[in-house]
């Protein structure tokens, strides 16, 4: 029995995560802290969702309390015109700045779950001479991704067609959870497609390497320009290379030499060095076995193969640890030898230093779940069908229309309000229809266009109005629909039954009472039916 308990901890000690990978796991816990999240199916508003976390981590996954500094980079391009989004811009400055590529190897949870993939035991794609031309696509990924929200307003190119962890992250957590049943009939070609986009990226990644870091991933691509400037991150002292070649044989990334523009900074190579030539730009403290072992001698020059060395580095670990066994059988153990040992380490600052970082990262980790699962959400006071319909007013956007605000207050017409955001398109294909049921009943109807106010913010939705068309080429700011916007402090989309599914569509009839309310695409004609129906 006691042989069994020994080699379950011998098990234990040879397959423990070294600190890279417990601070990679610490990191997606904590940029999706909000738990509770993933329990109820809800994408979490609160203020946090106002700073953008460092690694690509979609906002609408239930569990996110930041936003995705791609994703924000894409809106705030998209909203601001002429105008440089100075806010994201500067976030991802500070980042890059201070970290680089760090984000990639340490603190982005996509990586994380491509790393885990690639642990399946299955023949692995080598890099070469062609995933390292291939590598260069994400910069093309890029120019794209500023350029389309620039030329095409209110259009997130990646995350709308693109985005493998938008996808798993969003849209698959959101779907499996069962309060959201009602999402699936809202599906169409664009989820099929992005889904299909996520597969092939998993099946890849257990293939290759961070298939999507590095290829495809764009904020890998804004990173990668900080590498040489970064605060952080690996360093390669020139004078001290001997050009042995270990440091790019042992990267799995298409680098050429140590901290280029594809490096993600994990540290990997620093042990594997036979001269000490590659260190830290910062501290040293997070990270294992940074300090090479007993390296064998190396001739100025010799290129010497890899599985050599960690054959030799494994034999030397083996020696050594057979030594001290031994050495400790024979001594005899002074009392308090083990009290006395603690002390000394205490006495070391590297070590003060990490114990204390530790506590302090475990004791942040752990307030940061309890906050989020403590945390009440605003409640919404929720009205149904056969409820009379709760009074507000809501501002809208300047278009030909004379309206300048949408009222509940005294509705003496049957009135349609449809919510919408400007990168949806089943809300987009359906507004023409509604003009069309709107310009035949006008006379007898009010009807409203209600944009999100957790989408785009109010000076994306009127430069959309003011830019783009519909599907028939026809300008939105022609339209006779009134278009208005939702806030967060009213949230009548909430109010009125919504779930973050768009579109949505609610009738009253002229009292006020509601009298239909279909999330989803709403048909013309049972748009017309129901209207018919509320007009009595």
């Amino acid at each position: 029995m006691k042989k069994f308990f020994t080699n379950v901890k011998n098990w234990f000690i040879a397959h423990k995560p070294t600190k890279r990978r417990i601070i990679q796991l610490y990191a997606a816990l904590l940029t999706n802290a909000n738990l509770k999240g993933f329990a109820t199916g809800k994408i979490y508003t609160g203020d946090t969702k106002k700073v953008c976390v460092p690694g690509l981590n979609c906002y609408s996954c239930p569990g996110a309390v930041g936003a995705c500094p791609l994703g924000a980079l894409q809106d705030s391009l998209a909203q601001s015109g002429r105008t440089a989004p100075s806010y994201i811009l500067g976030i991802l400055l500070l980042f890059g700045l201070l970290l680089g590529r760090l984000i990639c190897g340490f603190l982005c949870p996509f990586g994380l779950i491509q790393e885990l993939l690639y642990k399946i035991r299955t023949p692995k794609l080598r890099k070469n001479r062609f995933t390292r031309v291939l590598s260069y696509f994400k910069y093309v990924l890029l120019a794209i991704v500023i350029a389309i929200p620039i030329i095409y307003a209110g259009i997130p190119s990646f995350c709308k067609y693109v985005c493998p962890a938008g996808t798993f992250g969003g849209a698959i957590s959101l779907l499996s959870n069962p309060n959201n049943s009602d999402f699936f009939g809202m599906l169409g070609y664009l989820f099929t497609w992005k889904f299909c986009v996520l597969v092939v990226v998993v099946v890849a990644s257990i293939f290759i390497y961070r298939f999507f870091c590095r290829f495809i991933c764009p904020l890998g691509a804004i990173y990668s320009l900080f590498c040489k400037i970064s605060l952080l991150g690996v360093k390669l002292d020139k004078d001290k290379c001997i050009d042995c070649g270990l440091c790019v044989q042992g990267c799995k990334m298409d680098i050429k030499h140590v901290g280029d523009h594809e490096c993600i900074q994990c540290g990997e190579c620093i042990s594997v060095c036979p001269v000490q030539a590659i260190s830290w730009k910062g501290s040293q403290i997070f990270l294992k076995n940074t300090t090479p072992i007993n390296q064998p001698a190396v001739v100025e020059g010799e290129k010497i193969q890899l599985l050599e060395l960690a054959k030799a580095n494994a034999d030397m670990s083996v020696a050594n640890a057979v030594e001290e066994t031994a050495v400790a059988q024979t001594e005899e153990k002074p009392k308090g030898k083990k009290l006395q040992a603690v002390k000394a380490a205490f006495k070391k600052p590297r070590f003060v230093v990490e114990f204390v970082a530790w506590v302090l990262a475990t004791l942040l980790l752990i307030g940061a779940v309890l906050g989020y699962a403590l945390t009440k959400e605003k409640s919404t006071l929720v009205y149904h069908v056969g409820d009379k319909c709760p009074e507000f007013i809501l501002s809208t956007y300047k278009s030909d229309n004379d309206a300048k605000s949408v009222s509940t207050y005294g509705i003496s017409k049957v009135t349609v309000l449809n919510y919408w955001y400007t990168d949806c398109d089943p809300c987009k294909a359906e507004l023409p229809e509604f003009e069309t049921v709107y310009e035949e009943y006008m006379d007898q109807i009010d009807m409203f266009v209600i944009h999100s106010y957790a989408a785009v913010p109010q000076s994306g939705v009127q430069h959309f109005l003011d830019t783009a068309k519909d599907k028939n080429g026809r300008a939105w700011n022609s339209y006779k629909l009134v278009f208005a916007q939702d806030t967060e402090e009213l949230n009548t989309y909430g109010m009125l039954g919504g779930k973050y599914a768009f579109p949505m569509t609610v009738i009253l009839n002229a009292s006020g009472r509601i009298t239909f309310v279909k999330q989803g695409s709403c048909p013309e004609e049972t748009l017309r039916a129901e209207i018919i129906k509320a007009l009595g």
